[in-house]
């Protein structure tokens, strides 16, 4: 609990940041902007995951905040991951695939399902994520993104995306 809690903690510093980057700055848009679902497969735990991102909008140029939850099945391993995410886009262009980098801090829920037992188990983690995202004639966006973290779970993950905006 102490680990979650940290987590959002970093969440809300990160946001409260960037909100007072976004005054200094003309170019960001620091908000709740959209939503989206996500899916995708890992590596060590080997597993299907899904779930749901925020879009909160720029913070600095070109730099996104976007948090996100997933459920991960598979492996005898349920794998919940609360993560606090950025990232940098390397264009302004929506029409073109771009590129982008990033990374940030995750909570990652174990719940183990073994023929010996059952447990739990609850660590902090670093990610480092990298992708593709173009924008949408709608105005959506669809996105495919690698991220591997600097701790035990998961080594590997690769997610697609899709972001919905009003």
């Amino acid at each position: 609990m102490r680990l979650i809690s940290t987590a959002f903690l970093v969440a809300v510093l990160v946001a409260g940041l960037g909100q007072v980057s976004a005054r200094a700055e003309s170019s960001s848009d620091v908000g709740y902007r959209g939503w989206g679902p996500r899916v995708g497969l890992s590596d060590d735990p080997d597993q299907i995951h899904f779930g749901v991102h925020l879009d909160y909008g720029n913070f600095a140029q070109h730099v996104r905040f976007q948090p996100n939850v997933e459920l991960g099945l598979s492996d005898h391993l349920k794998l919940w991951a609360i993560n606090a995410e950025a990232a940098y886009r390397f264009s302004e262009n929506w029409d073109v695939w771009t590129p982008y980098l990033g990374g940030g801090l995750g909570a990652n829920i174990k719940n183990y399902d073994y023929d010996h037992g059952n447990g739990s188990d609850t660590d902090l983690g670093v990610n480092l994520l990298g992708g593709i995202e173009k924008g949408l004639d709608n105005g959506d966006r669809f996105f495919i993104e690698a991220k591997v973290s600097l701790n035990d779970v998961p080594d590997l993950k690769v997610t697609f995306g899709w972001t919905f905006y009003h």
